[in-house]
């Protein structure tokens, strides 16, 4: 995003020490400066604790959004536009707090919709202070001049905090090329496949966002020779390898290096993203535009009005399916694993919905609507009040 927008304009990011599966270390300080590919980085000294902490990682935000706002405000010259985004959680409150400060239009890039996750996946959170934050969220929302959302879902979910549907903008995550692999794959075809001669693969995040539960179940149901493969890691890996302890044909492996990625979507016959009764629209996983990019069927275990669902059935590349519902999961990968033909033109529909959504036109439409937004004679109606 910060790159497209650079390219037509100047761009500086507020960021903070590195600590998300960082590439580099940084020493201490209270602000640094720097350049990467056009876009100016100013950086504020939040601490950089490993995530895997749960302590360090609220440490990390919480210095991150005490001294962000700070040097926001004295950034010279003012910015045209603010635009805020949703991690940390409450970043984009901040946002449009200081956009509002500054005098400047605001725009919210809404990937996760908080506090409504927060509460829908079941972290314990006190109903005041719930209350509280959805209120100041609202205002938040009001008060940005374009909400910019990755599916139709979350739009509706945002439209239904009395947001007008003409300030609400779809930009997908969209299709990339899949990186050249540093290897032939067979070592990684063979983890993924061995004994296995159809394979339902899930490729990432093992959290809170799909039920696994029914998808571990549903693997006890499937013929001989069907196995359903997990990679990646998550809050819940360890309790579904429980699950699946007396399942022959469930395993779990561990992450591939990103540049194989190429090599671990095609070792799949069928591709699973899974979304939770109850989270459409919280959250829209970006991996279906992998999935597409590779060519392969998806077995979208997601409710039927959430945005996967939609797009797999207007492209016709897979089938959406109950997600909680163990029988009907099955029953979906039985018939898919016995109709290779099917399958083959489900592969040949999500090469083509891949050139649909490319990443690039994805890009293009938010750097017009941040432009527009950024125009002085835009007329919008906001500015609400909480």
């Amino acid at each position: 995003m910060a790159r497209a927008l650079a390219e037509r304009c100047e761009v500086t990011v507020l960021a903070g020490r590195p600590s998300y599966a960082p590439s580099e270390e940084h020493g201490y300080y209270l602000t640094r400066s720097e350049t990467q590919n056009g876009v100016n980085v100013e950086r504020v000294g939040s601490t950089g604790f490993d995530r895997s902490s749960p302590l360090g990682r609220l440490s990390n935000y919480v210095t991150y959004l005490l001294l962000m706002p700070i040097r926001a405000l004295t950034l010279t010259p003012r910015p045209d536009v603010v635009i805020g985004m949703t991690d940390p959680p409450v970043v984009g409150i901040l946002g449009a707090a200081v956009s509002k400060l500054m005098g400047v239009p605001f725009v919210y890039a809404v990937q996760d919709l908080h506090p409504d996750m927060t509460v829908a996946v079941g972290i314990p959170i006190p109903s005041p202070l719930a209350k509280l934050w959805d209120r100041v969220h609202r205002w938040a929302l009001r008060r940005s001049r374009r909400v910019i959302v990755l599916g139709d879902d979350m739009a509706r979910r945002i439209e239904g905090k009395g947001v007008a549907a003409s300030n609400v903008a779809v930009v997908r995550t969209g299709s990339v090329s899949l990186p050249e692999p540093k290897t032939d794959g067979s070592a990684i075809r063979s983890q993924i496949r061995e004994g296995f001669d159809f394979v339902v693969l899930h490729a990432g995040n093992l959290g809170y966002s799909g039920d696994f539960d029914a998808l571990v179940a549903a693997a006890h149901e499937l013929d001989a020779g069907v196995g359903m493969v997990f990679v990646g890691a998550g809050a819940r890996r360890e309790e579904l390898r429980r699950e699946a302890r007396e399942a022959g044909n469930v395993r779990f492996l561990e992450y591939f290096p990103t540049s194989e990625l190429r090599h671990v979507l095609e070792a799949g016959d069928l591709h699973v993203v899974a979304i939770r009764p109850g989270l459409e629209g919280l959250v829209v996983p970006s991996k279906l535009y992998s999935i597409l990019s590779a060519g392969k069927p998806v077995l979208a275990a997601a409710p039927p009005d959430s945005d996967v669902a939609g797009i797999v059935g207007v492209e016709s590349c897979g089938v959406a399916v109950d997600p909680s519902n163990a029988g009907d999961i099955a029953a979906a990968i039985s018939e898919l694993a016995e109709d290779p033909t099917r399958l083959e033109a489900m592969g040949q529909a999500a090469r083509r919905a891949a050139e649909k959504y490319v990443r690039d036109g994805e890009l293009a439409k938010l750097v017009t609507l941040v432009e527009r937004a950024a125009a002085p004679d835009e007329i919008t109606n906001y500015e609400g009040e909480a």
